[in-house]
């Protein structure tokens, strides 16, 4: 296939799916409730790995004492560690990993993958909401959460 063949050197091409062609139905509490407990490992994964390489990158003196410089960098560090995972993949492919897995997607209310800064914005919500979130599908006549609600997302089930 002229045209889909990598150069040398460079990884396979990717394929992106028309959010279009998909047959979606929204995604019910459960099953977005058993994605969020699966993208639970995979965020503790990240963040045992991105402290594996900050405190490589640390001096020994620094991260054994636990200074407050260095702990301000590793918190912050996988601060945006987590907001590349989560912002990137929903503006980049409109899921997790998990919500892949879960056969998930989230669009904007257009019906397209959300743009980086609605990404960020419900990330945003999410980390500040995420208590009351979970109850809010009982009140939201969508049932949507309440981060996708105040971002403007919704989250859907391929089917």
């Amino acid at each position: 296939m002229v045209g889909l063949e990598p150069l040398p050197g460079r990884a396979e091409p990717t394929v992106t799916v028309d959010i279009a062609s998909l047959e979606l139905s929204p995604a019910p509490w459960s099953r977005r409730l058993l994605c969020m407990v699966y993208e639970t490992l995979i965020v503790a994964a990240l963040l045992l790995s991105g402290s594996l390489v900050a405190l490589v990158w640390l001096p020994a003196d620094a991260a054994s004492a636990g200074s407050g410089w260095a702990r301000l960098s590793l918190q912050a560090w996988l601060l945006l560690l987590l907001t590349a995972y989560f912002a990137g993949c929903w503006s980049r492919y409109g899921q997790t990993l998990a919500m892949k897995t879960w056969r998930l997607l989230i669009t904007d209310a257009a019906g397209q993958r959300p743009s980086p800064g609605r990404a960020l914005l419900r990330l945003a919500l999410a980390a500040t909401t995420l208590p009351l979130s979970l109850l809010w599908p009982a009140l939201d006549r969508d049932r949507l959460f309440l981060h996708d609600r105040l971002a403007g997302t919704r989250v859907w089930r391929i089917t």
